[in-house]
């Protein structure tokens, strides 16, 4: 199988060069799709790419917050690795995706969060346009979802690059469903006969259904509201893959859809500063990471494994789901590099090309992942094969492992019962956290006096 998969990578180069669609969605749950088996999801556009491509249930992303997280993506390199964190000052010297498929005569876009650097500027990375190069943009959150502009711009962008008969890639980063989720008038009614079943999520929503009453919250009024955000998002991609099919890019372009990192927490108020408003939004925090553990700003699986899908018609199987390969978006670039025949110039990568996965091959991937914060003490977390491996601090309880394919809710810690393989793998972790910058330039945002707190996890 690998070696068809091969094969089908070297004949593809003779061909003209495929287009890409990225897009992305932000702290939007492993659960949160009907194709991901949430049970009052209406997500029809995803649900039929996933039917027209391959579902992966084994996919990662880089990091457990928003810029780590597309900083893997853009560059191939683990955010970890840079010194002065990427929002405020960019990648250095790390070349990105974008500027390597512009240099082989790709028309590059970009719509939607940015969150890389300080210079969203047209020409920034390679990218040619970004959110329509400063153009005002028509504020119709409330009728047709937050996200809806974005989508405008990039089929204006589609149909400005058909005319040019360039090969294009384009990002679509949406908002969706980053705090806070408002209640959306105009699809709440598709929504209205949802009567939540807590029994038909995995435990960890438990503590979220918990922390929504807290609030003084109704978990159906506030599952209703994130409902309908994502059944928003949903249109906005629908009518984005209309537009491909109406200008006749369906069968030379790869189009990915994917979450940059999993759910939000919903945030429990501050006994001193209750802000009414965010309260009443944080309420509707309510995505859901299916049956793992955790969510955004964690490293257990809930936090770091994200819905992913990929369409290429004749190229990418269609109709299936692929269980077996492990992927991360530390591969985003040696990949598309590879599919597109692209010369990757990009030194020093984390990630490997599994353009052979993505055309078919179930394998393992040959490196493991890793995650840590841009902290020279941060928790250090692993995946290799099966396993899962967490180390922390013994003041933070000590070491953690699991194996996945058991366990993928990771609630059975087997460091007692695999200690050659806990030595081994804290041995990895150390040295690998040894390669990572001694410090840290990493300006933190001032914190707002009515913002909740979240609350602390394990």
């Amino acid at each position: 199988m690998i070696w068809l998969g091969l094969v089908c990578v070297c004949s593809l180069l003779a061909n003209d060069k495929p287009n890409v669609i990225f897009i992305f969605a932000d702290d939007l749950g492993y659960g949160d799709l009907g194709c991901y088996g949430h049970p009052y999801a209406q997500t029809p556009a995803l649900d039929q790419l996933a039917e027209e491509g391959t579902r992966y249930t084994q996919a990662y992303v880089t990091g457990v917050t928003c810029c780590p997280s597309r900083t893997g993506a853009m560059t191939g390199r683990h955010p970890a690795r840079f010194a002065k964190y990427m929002a405020n000052h960019g990648f250095g010297d790390s070349v990105t995706i974008t500027e390597l498929l512009k240099r082989n005569g790709y028309r590059t876009g970009h719509f939607g969060k940015w969150h890389i650097g300080p210079d969203s500027k047209p020409g920034t990375y390679g990218i040619d346009v970004i959110n329509n190069n400063g153009a005002a943009e028509k504020d119709d959150k409330s009728t047709r979802g937050r996200d809806a502009h974005l989508m405008d711009g990039a089929i204006a962008f589609l149909k400005q690059t058909t005319r040019k008969k360039q090969p294009f890639y384009l990002n679509v980063w949406g908002h969706i469903t980053h705090f806070p989720v408002k209640p959306l008038p105009t699809y709440a009614g598709r929504f209205a006969k949802v009567q939540v079943d807590e029994s038909k999520f995995g435990p960890e929503m438990k503590t979220k259904f918990a922390q929504c009453r807290e609030l003084g919250g109704d978990v159906t009024t506030g599952m209703r509201h994130y409902l309908a955000d994502v059944y928003s998002m949903d249109l906005g991609i629908g009518r984005l893959l209309k537009a491909v099919d109406d200008l006749g890019l369906r069968e030379n372009t790869i189009i990915v859809f994917s979450s940059d990192h999993g759910p939000a927490p919903v945030v429990l108020a501050n006994e001193k500063n209750k802000a009414p408003d965010r309260i009443e939004f944080a309420r509707n925090m309510l995505g859901t990471p299916g049956p793992f553990r955790g969510g955004k700003h964690t490293h257990w699986e809930g936090g770091v494994r994200v819905p992913f899908i990929i369409r290429w018609p004749g190229k990418v199987p269609a109709d299936q789901v692929n269980t077996t390969s492990v992927i991360s978006f530390m591969d985003w670039l040696p990949t598309l590099c590879k599919l597109t025949g692209t010369k990757n110039t990009a030194v020093d990568l984390d990630g490997e090309d599994v353009s052979d996965i993505w055309l078919g091959a179930k394998r393992t991937r040959t490196t493991p992942l890793f995650w840590r914060n841009s902290s020279p003490g941060g928790q250090v977390s692993l995946r290799t094969g099966d396993w899962k491996f967490h180390l922390r601090r013994q003041q933070a309880g000590g070491p953690l492992l699991y194996n996945l394919a058991k366990d993928p809710a990771e609630s059975r810690n087997l460091v007692d019962e695999q200690p050659k393989l806990v030595h081994r793998l804290q041995r990895q972790a150390t040295e690998w956290a040894d390669t990572l910058p001694k410090a840290y330039d990493k300006v933190e945002k001032p914190k707002k006096k009515d913002r909740p707190k979240r609350p602390r996890r394990d």
